[in-house]
């Protein structure tokens, strides 16, 4: 069975292995390339979303007791 050493040393070259090589490069292109397609997508952070979100829900309650009324005032009128 590996014990911690073992592991630690395993675990260090391996690391030191893929730092040292394309891979590293690779993700940090690939990172790079996501990074500059997001920027021209026309995305909102999640703070954002839920703000709006809050925003729209207080306009529906809004919307909801305006058509109320408005209903209410038409029923007085036709009477």
């Amino acid at each position: 069975m590996l014990n911690a050493k073992t592991f630690e040393d395993l675990s260090s070259k391996l690391n030191a292995a893929i730092s040292n090589s394309p891979a590293k490069d690779i993700e940090k292109n690939a990172r790079a390339l996501l990074a500059q397609g997001f920027a021209k997508l026309d995305l909102v952070t999640r703070e954002e979303f839920d703000i709006q979100t809050q925003v729209l829900a207080r306009a529906r309650e809004q919307l909801i007791a305006l058509e109320a009324r408005v209903a209410e005032l038409e029923a007085q009128r036709s009477k």
